[in-house]
């Protein structure tokens, strides 16, 4: 990897680390959520939002190994018919 690249990835690293802390900041507003009966303890929006966004950045990934082992396996099947 060349400095330039480095350097690049580093200043988009920092600055995506400035963003989310200026988001934490701006967004501690206490509030609590109820769904089907269920409520949260009331904590600042950011964490709710920083939580949702750590559950899709994990789903994701899941959802696609899940979805890939299908595809894998039915295309193994598939193969062992032409025989």
């Amino acid at each position: 990897m060349t400095s330039a690249k480095r350097v690049t990835a580093l200043t988009l690293i920092v600055l995506l680390v400035a963003l989310v802390v200026i988001f934490i900041l701006e967004n501690n507003q206490p509030a609590a959520l109820t769904f089907l009966g269920w409520s949260t303890p009331q904590l600042p929006i950011a964490i709710y939002v920083v939580l949702a966004l750590l559950l899709g950045w994990g789903a994701g990934p899941v959802m696609s190994l899940v979805i890939g082992k299908g595809v894998r396996r039915r295309g193994k099947r598939r193969d062992g018919l032409k025989d």
